[in-house]
């Protein structure tokens, strides 16, 4: 009888997990009763159910003017305590210095702030030649940098058409050039999981950026790598990527599991 009942309350909770997590992709906008209904195969009257106990504690809302439903309050204080326990640079820092004496060259640990990349830490490689083109505190637009290409490229697909309009609205000339420039960037870092720009930011400077992804699949920063235009030959570049993929493979795996 014990063992039912937990395994029904498991039930319960992965459901409800199941229906946040739908939310969370959803964004700010939110879902309908019915969509996620559709969304998980649940019955309406379950779902019913379980958006009231989410709403009730606090773990969801409904909008008053389309009825639909988003993440709650305590969604957003349960995340400020747990980034305590998740800040990238904590956890991304033994990694990144290792990469940057590995790759020889200045490894960047990129942040999404709004609309801009924000450098949260930099790591210098042994390289006679150093690109220290970001202190760490400096912002950049997203999608000038190999690291904001690469942030930019994987948040949800409403929110990046936003961005990018506000993006191209801060320009002051060349509007539809630069327009033309992100997108392209953008499609070819989903298309090879990877960013890369030379010569965008500084002139004789090459990039590569690889996003580190949250359990949701959504960016939580990205790790690039920037040297001068010699050292950023096609099978380098090639080479990096894949390092850097490995990387952040690793690195994410370690956010994601229990701390040493």
């Amino acid at each position: 009888m014990g063992n039912t009942a937990s395994s029904e309350e498991t039930g319960v909770l992965e459901r409800a997990v199941q229906l946040l997590k739908l939310l969370a992709a959803t964004g700010k906008n939110g879902m309908a009763l019915t969509r996620l209904s559709s969304a998980t195969g649940m019955a309406n009257s379950t779902v019913h159910r379980l958006l009231g106990q989410l709403c009730a504690q606090g773990m969801v809302v409904q909008h008053e003017a389309n009825k639909r439903y988003a993440l709650g309050p305590l969604v957003f204080e349960l995340g400020l305590a747990a980034s305590q326990s998740f800040d990238p640079r904590d956890r991304c820092a033994p990694f990144l210095r290792r990469l940057a004496e590995e790759v020889r060259d200045t490894v960047y640990l990129t942040a999404r702030s709004g609309s801009d990349a924000v450098c949260v830490d930099r790591h210098e490689g042994p390289s006679p030649v150093r690109v220290l083109t970001l202190d760490v505190g400096s912002r950049r637009p997203l999608g000038m940098g190999a690291g904001g290409v690469a942030i930019l490229a994987y948040v949800r697909d409403t929110e990046r058409e936003e961005l990018i309009q506000k993006l191209c609205k801060r320009r002051l000339g060349r509007r539809e050039q630069f327009e033309e420039e992100l997108r392209a960037a953008v499609q070819a870092c989903r298309r090879n999981g990877y960013s890369f720009i030379r010569n965008r930011v500084n002139p004789g400077v090459s990039a590569v950026g690889v996003p580190l992804l949250d359990s949701l699949d959504q960016p939580i920063a990205a790790i690039s790598v920037a040297a001068i235009d010699a050292r950023m030959r096609p099978a380098r570049i090639t080479a990096l990527a894949a390092l850097l993929q490995q990387r952040v493979r690793v690195i994410r795996n370690s956010m994601l599991g229990p701390r040493p």
